[in-house]
């Protein structure tokens, strides 16, 4: 019989001891923001959820019920609550983006202490708040899939969400890292951030259906805002059971792409953070 320390051995090896610390060290820090964002409160970690709750109800009573510009889905028709399902499913991801990006922004300047430590993998600060953002949205799913399946769409498609996780988190900390280290320079970048965010939501189809968009403009627009491309995934997936693989693809290829492009900004940057810091 093969032991267990002996089976799970290979797997240690190939992520070496050193990898291994470094992500223990990183669940420690997330674990410790996310204790410490809601420290003394009442709701305590509730708080992200019904955020996530009071723009679902603020965009659904909007554009439901004043603008009319629900689709008309095969698994959910075209009431407010099928609208307001649909809706979720595209905020639950554009929420964890962007909070996980721009609170990065601001990653390495908040922890001025840490920078000055010679053995501190600074590396690790722009992942954190992405994690955290990731660690908040899964509240928001399972609530997401409770509600559909109470609806009565088949749940079957579910299965494949945790293979758009991944390539959701490396393009969250792609732009992490980018912003993370530019911050450091040129403190204006969280408030082009805030800007620049209010453009790219209504530049991707989250409250509107991607129909509505002119055919010539529709590829442009999947092409090159992958923020589009996620927002599809979701939605595909859980309401036609379908998986596109070749869009899948193309998501993970921007987002494997900024990542690295990203992390080796950050990477650049660093030697100057203790002299600004």
């Amino acid at each position: 019989m093969v032991s267990r320390r002996s089976s799970v051995l290979p797997f240690q090896r190939w992520l070496g001891a050193q990898r291994r610390q470094r992500l223990r060290l990183w669940l420690t820090l997330v674990r410790r923001e996310l204790e410490a964002q809601y420290q003394g409160s009442v709701l305590g970690n509730a708080w992200p959820l019904l955020n996530q709750l009071s723009q679902l109800l603020i965009y659904t009573y909007i554009f439901s019920m004043i603008l009319k510009t629900r689709p008309a889905l095969a698994s959910l028709g075209d009431s407010t609550m099928g609208y307001g399902l649909w809706l979720f499913s595209g905020l639950l991801p554009w929420i964890a983006f962007t909070n996980g990006f721009s609170r990065a922004a601001t990653a390495v300047i908040r922890q001025p202490n840490l920078v000055k430590k010679v053995v501190f993998p600074l590396g690790l600060l722009p992942l954190v708040d992405p994690g955290v953002a990731l660690v908040e949205s899964a509240f928001g799913t399972l609530v997401l899939l409770a509600a559909t399946a109470i609806a009565g769409v088949n749940l079957q498609g579910a299965l494949w969400l945790p293979l758009l996780w991944l390539p959701q988190f490396l393009l969250t900390a792609g732009l992490a890292y980018l912003l993370a280290g530019l911050t450091v320079y040129l403190r204006d970048i969280p408030q082009i951030v805030g800007v620049s965010l209010n453009l790219w939501f209504y530049l991707t189809p989250i409250v509107y259906p991607l129909t509505l968009i002119p055919e010539p403009l529709r590829g442009w627009l999947l092409t090159l805002n992958p923020m589009a491309q996620l927002v599809e995934l979701y939605r595909s997936t859980l309401f036609e059971q379908q998986f596109q693989s070749e869009l899948w693809f193309q998501f993970t290829a921007i987002a494997l792409v900024l990542f690295w492009a990203g992390r080796r900004c950050f990477q650049r940057l660093q030697p100057g953070f203790s002299d600004i810091l």
